[in-house]
């Protein structure tokens, strides 16, 4: 049975008058499988992980979202994080006052009680703590530090991919994770987040190049174009993006998109 399920969704910006972004995307996951979505600015694929985070910023218009045998678009943001979805932000927020830590260990424990297991206690945190740290190469003082606050953009991005670690997710969202990063910060960020592919997961990448690729090897890449994939293939089709841009993808190719 597939992880996730999406069928012709539709969505736009939930204000009146609101335009449309997405016009009817297609797309299947399997546990196990990491998938990219790329394509130019305004063309949707940021939306997309958004909606299926449960961003209340946008409305969905018609179509389904099954996820793990459940209509996820019947379940709010925090019922979708605590079933397993998480989303790593773009632009990460600052949670001024709030350790990363205490953070963490609150987030951990509501996902581990709506599903009816017992919750960690400090020693048994610490130990999940310590082996993901090492993991990221994160220094234990930065457990200490408030949520973002202060981090730089490749502390902030690391940090997110820290805790789509500690939380174990069965579906994982990045968003644009690799922007803004050097070659060095990139590299431990997605080798992180390559390093938590298991059977029983499945990972969707949205990036605008191919560099964050070399690292999450994709099993299916989608190209979105004016809120639809509209072009699926392998990993060669992200390096021809890289070296052909995305002027050759041609709206007439939606039949074989899905």
């Amino acid at each position: 049975m597939p992880l996730l399920e999406v069928k012709n969704l539709h969505a736009r910006v939930a204000v009146p008058g609101g335009r449309d972004i997405l016009k009817g995307v297609n797309l299947t996951m399997n546990p196990g499988e990491v998938h990219a979505i790329m394509g130019k600015n305004g063309s949707g694929k940021s939306t997309l992980a958004q909606v299926l985070a449960g961003r209340e910023t946008y409305e969905v218009t018609e179509g389904s979202v099954k996820y793990d045998g459940k209509d996820l678009l019947e379940l709010s943001a925090e019922e979708r994080a605590r079933e397993g979805v998480f989303l790593a932000f773009q632009y990460p927020v600052e949670i001024p006052g709030v350790s990363t830590t205490y953070f963490l260990k609150a987030a951990v424990n509501a996902v581990r009680k709506h599903r009816g297991e017992p919750e960690l206690d400090a020693g048994a945190f610490l130990q999940l703590i310590r082996d993901k740290q090492k993991l990221l190469g994160i220094q234990a003082d930065f457990m200490k530090r408030a949520v973002n606050e202060g981090f730089s953009g490749g502390e902030k991005k690391r940090n997110e991919i820290f805790q789509m670690a500690v939380m174990n997710p069965k579906l994982g969202l990045m968003d644009e994770t690799d922007s803004g990063l050097d070659v060095d910060a990139l590299r431990t960020v997605a080798e992180g987040a390559a390093s938590l592919r298991r059977k029983d997961n499945a990972i969707l990448v949205v990036t605008h190049y191919e560099r964050i690729l070399q690292y999450i090897i994709p099993d299916f890449v989608h190209i979105m174009q004016d809120g639809r994939i509209v072009h699926t293939g392998g990993r060669d089709l992200a390096k021809r993006v890289d070296e052909a841009g995305y002027d050759w993808v041609n709206a007439a190719e939606l039949a074989t998109s899905n």
